[in-house]
């Protein structure tokens, strides 16, 4: 499928706002540059930083292995013209007079814009105190956790079994803490993800290395009057702690969006080209774009992995500039190969394609689940992604099935 750039303003020159000043700000504007737009280009962010690496604040920043000048991206010399506004919020936009309004009270014209406004951590509402309890997403909030973490005798409950809290969990062993549970409300960790194979693999290496876990557990309390000393779970347990991680999903940062019919209820939703809502002056990128992917099945859906910033931000890049300049021909539609790794102990998770659409039919394509391991994800009897788990030989051997994955046909719906 094709589709036309539709609408071309004829203008060269204009102004495109990127809201966002995250990895999908960063590269949208770089990639701007790189698809020849020449006007000017404002990235808005609420951060005090440059854009900077997130996925190390769970494991090296929290360690304490990494200061921050380590995380922080340099841009390309091409945008070196970018003008950042940090510090500074969008607080809404009115996409049919092209305005967005920032939290100082200003507002922005712009001829294009760039959503990038990324996700936030969802937070547990329960009752109980708030001091003890946190967050991984940010610099601050990642400096925040290990100086708690770092404190003799800490009791740690880490609250979510995904990636950012398997992550913390082997972090703060690594650190010495000796009191260390997970509590999730599945069976497994990681298991929406990954399936039962893999996930029945990966609590056995953490249980291994010293991590508890409360699984098939719900959180209904904090106990405590200052500060947290107590995770109540459901069916009245109670594990002391000092430090709680709640790691238990994300929220798309859309509100400044709302109030101009755009679908909104699971991040932004994009058609094949990126764009929003129908306006070819409109795209999203980051983890924010819920997307059908041409690759798969169609079907929209937000991707919070690292690789997405870039591999949207050069497609929007492509779409924009193409509206922009009215120039003709036909856009592709974006059809990404999605990759994640995670580094937990001494080993990693390094992925290829779209396991969770495969969950249900996992094979073991080399190794054995009871040490290092190579699944294979099926879906409809076809290889849609494969999961490495273990040391680097093992994890290497993902290559040899990206280019299988990259040059099979799309799914049917």
């Amino acid at each position: 499928m094709t589709g036309t750039t539709g609408g071309a303003t004829g203008r060269a020159a204009g102004r495109v706002v990127i809201a966002g000043a995250s990895l999908g700000g960063l590269r949208a504007a770089e990639q701007l540059r790189a698809a020849g737009w020449t006007g000017a280009v404002t990235v808005i962010g609420d951060e005090p930083h440059m854009p900077y690496n997130r996925p190390p604040l769970s494991k090296e920043v929290l360690a304490g292995s990494a200061p921050f000048e380590s995380l922080a991206f340099t841009p390309r010399a091409s945008a070196a013209d970018v003008q950042w506004r940090l510090g500074t919020s969008v607080t809404a936009a009115r996409p049919a007079e092209r305005v967005v309004e920032l939290d100082d009270g200003t507002t922005l014209p712009f001829d294009a814009l760039v959503v990038a406004t990324g996700m936030r951590p969802r937070r547990l509402r329960c009752p109980g105190p708030l001091a003890g309890r946190h967050t991984v997403r940010t610099l601050a909030d990642a400096q925040a956790l290990r100086d708690e973490l770092t404190l003799p005798g800490a009791r740690v409950v880490v609250i979510g079994a995904g990636f950012i809290g398997c992550e913390v969990a082997a972090t703060a062993v690594e650190l010495g803490v000796e009191h260390v549970t997970v509590v999730d409300p599945l069976r497994l960790p990681m298991v929406g993800p990954l399936g039962e194979l893999l996930g029945r693999a990966l609590l056995r290496r953490h249980e291994e290395r010293g991590v508890r876990f409360a699984l098939g557990a719900s959180v209904v309390r904090f106990e405590g009057a200052d500060r947290v000393t107590g995770v109540v779970l459901g069916d009245g347990t109670v594990l002391p702690a000092d430090v709680v991680v709640e790691s238990v999903g994300s929220v798309a940062n859309t509100e400044w969006l709302d109030g101009h019919g755009l679908d909104l209820s699971d991040g932004v939703l994009t058609d094949e080209f990126l764009r929003v809502g129908g306006l070819p002056y409109v795209v999203a990128v980051g983890d924010v774009a819920r997307f059908p992917n041409a690759r798969y099945d169609g079907v929209p859906r937000r991707v919070e992995h690292w690789s997405i910033p870039t591999d949207t931000a050069k497609h929007a890049a492509k779409t924009l500039v193409a509206h922009l300049s009215g120039a003709g021909g036909e856009l592709k539609p974006f059809a990404p190969l999605p990759t994640f790794w995670s580094d937990q102990h001494d080993f990693r998770l390094q992925s290829f394609g779209a396991p969770a659409l495969g969950r249900d039919d996992v094979r073991v394509l080399d190794g054995d689940p009871s040490g290092d391991v190579l699944a294979g994800y099926h879906h409809g009897g076809r290889l849609v992604g494969v999961v490495a788990l273990g040391g680097p030989s093992t994890v290497a051997k993902t290559a040899r099935y990206r280019a299988d994955l990259l040059g099979q046909p799309a799914l049917t719906a």
